[in-house]
């Protein structure tokens, strides 16, 4: 093995390595916990969370969110700053 193959760490056969207890956290579930916050959230934080453009998490939310899981998100206008958020609402 040369030098440039070699990886840094524990190798997928060493019984040291550390197996996750937990399934990781989608975008998709963080951008619905974002949604859940009693103030909503906002675009840019949405986009922060996932590292998407906006129009990608617009089609998120449309998409997979409104469709897909049958959430109710609303948006509104605060202080000229668009909000969305999950509404208690279900929608139909």
């Amino acid at each position: 093995m040369t030098k440039s193959s070699r990886r840094s760490g524990a190798s997928p056969t060493d019984s040291s390595a550390e197996i996750p207890t937990e399934p990781a956290k989608t975008k998709i579930a963080s951008v619905v916990d974002l949604l859940r916050n009693p103030g909503g959230a906002t675009l840019e934080t949405m986009m922060r969370a996932t590292g998407w453009q906006a129009h990608s998490v617009r089609g998120a939310l449309a998409g997979s969110i409104k469709k897909g899981m049958g959430l109710h998100v609303v948006s509104e206008k605060v202080d000229g700053v668009r909000i969305y958020r999950i509404s208690a609402e279900v929608s139909a």
